[in-house]
């Protein structure tokens, strides 16, 4: 278990969380630039010691600011993934992989053997003596994942490892890394500012901002009961402002800001964000009476179509901006365009509420 409490400030950003991540699970720190996710690696790592706070890992401290304990980062064996990978440029491949086992195996021979189990495990042995600046971003990637785990650490820090890769290779190397924290025995901690891969990548999400933990739990548990309006952002779903009432039969009416009235299963009044998620919101051609089981209908105007494989990213207009996503078919049956009016429709029961 490695488990860290911090309060410190830096310029503008006050931090102040606890957090914990069990053996061989992975804790998604995900939140906007500049909420102190990576500052929280550092304080982990030793590279960084807060005002006040804590670090353990298992039975050992490794910081207790008030008992004046600090462990150097060389003592405290985390395994740092950098968000540039940082390789030295003049080190082949291996010898990258290599350079962190000098403390715990002497011979040259016994380091290059355990270096290219790693590189092969990340199927990129044949580039052993390739250097940095002759790979692929995805390369570098992987020796730098290989580097990472190759003295055995008791915990893995990733700094948005992704990040710097194109479309396509991060599609692969997610996967990979999906796979590596799945086999790892130790703890491990991700930043990332990006929720579907902190969905993929994190048995716990921790969403920070402001250098505070606003929400923790699985993604599911986030995506479906968002705490705030700024979670539900984050999540990626559609957010409404208004002010909700107590409406009929069980259900709050949330009177939007700008004009029109939606409905929701949970109860809440007072100002609010609703939410609710492009894929569950369907477009209607206006003057339909039959909605089927949706309460919530708004009319809007087409503002733009991105496709997206079979399906369509629409982006609406209505009294505040609206998203929804519907099959390819859907937008073509529709005549969708930009200019074209239509009625965004979806269920109460999909309508999350939470205060604003």
């Amino acid at each position: 278990m490695l488990e860290l409490t911090a309060s410190t400030r830096l310029g503008e950003l006050a931090l102040d969380v606890a957090l914990s991540a069990p053996a061989g699970r992975c804790l998604a720190l995900a939140g906007p630039s500049g909420a102190g996710k990576t500052t929280i690696l550092r304080i982990v790592a030793g590279l960084l010691e807060p005002e006040r706070g804590t670090v353990r890992c298992g039975e050992t401290t490794w910081l207790d600011t008030e008992r004046g304990v600090a462990l150097s980062p060389e003592r405290r064996r985390c395994g740092y993934l950098f968000q540039d990978g940082a390789l030295f440029p003049h080190l082949s491949a291996w010898r990258n992989v290599a350079y962190g086992l000098r403390g715990e195996m002497r011979g040259r021979a016994e380091r290059r053997r355990r270096a290219h189990e790693l590189l092969e495990r990340f199927g990129v042995a044949r580039l052993a003596e390739a250097r940095p600046g002759a790979l692929s971003g995805g390369e570098r990637q992987r020796v730098a994942l290989a580097r990472a785990l190759a003295p055995r650490p008791r915990t893995l820090l990733l700094d948005e490892p992704l990040s710097s890769l194109d479309a396509r290779t991060r599609a692969a190397a997610t996967r990979e890394l999906a796979g590596v924290l799945r086999e790892a025995e130790v703890p491990a901690m991700l930043v990332t500012h990006d929720f579907a891969e902190a969905a993929t990548l994190g048995d716990t999400v921790s969403v920070i901002a402001d250098g505070r933990l606003v929400q923790e739990g699985t993604a599911a548990e986030l995506a479906a009961r968002p705490a705030s309006a700024f979670v539900a952002d984050f999540t990626g779903a559609v957010v409404l402002n208004g002010v909700s009432r107590g409406g009929e039969g069980g259900l709050s009416e949330v009177d939007l800001d700008g004009g029109g009235t939606i409905a929701s299963v949970e109860r809440m009044t007072g100002p609010v964000a609703a939410s609710v998620y492009p894929w569950e919101i369907e477009l209607e051609p206006p003057g339909r009476s039959d909605h089927g089981s949706a309460r919530n209908h708004l009319p809007a105007v087409v503002e733009s179509l991105t496709v997206l494989g079979s399906r369509v990213r629409v982006g609406l207009r209505a009294s505040q901006p609206l998203v929804a996503e519907i099959t390819d078919a859907s937008a073509q049956a529709l005549g969708l365009a930009p200019g074209v009016r239509a009625v965004a429709t979806f269920k109460a029961a999909a309508t999350r509420l939470s205060p604003r």
